[in-house]
């Protein structure tokens, strides 16, 4: 089966395909859909595979936090619980990662000369 046949929407709103290099998205038939709708494809780097784990965070943190239990209505719907959600998630949540601080809160205490 293809990974984007699961896809709701229509292919052709579709601009970007991310995904590690696993088995799975190693196929003819995924190849032919992401050709056939223009879908620019974006692939974890060779070799690496902590490439995708802060990606992967990030989704489950969603899937969790944001998405569980929810039905969206409308894109519009969506759209706004995202925005709500990401200002949430960079300006109040706790990160244990980052000392227990929100993500905003972190960045402001790292020296000017510190490059992310």
């Amino acid at each position: 089966m293809c990974a984007l046949s699961q896809i709701k929407q229509p292919l052709s709103s579709l601009h970007l395909f991310y995904s590690d290099r696993g088995k799975e998205f190693d196929n003819q038939l995924l190849d032919k859909c992401i050709n056939t709708f223009n879908i620019q494809r974006s692939l974890s780097k060779k070799g690496y595979p902590y490439d995708n784990a802060v990606a992967e965070a990030t989704f489950n943190s969603m899937k969790t936090e944001l998405v569980k239990g929810e039905k969206f209505m409308t894109t519009e719907e969506l759209e706004q619980a995202f925005a709500a959600y990401a200002y949430w998630y960079n300006h109040q949540r706790l990160h244990s990662s980052l000392g227990y601080l929100p993500e905003v809160e972190f960045n402001k205490r790292l020296p000017l000369n510190f490059v992310v």
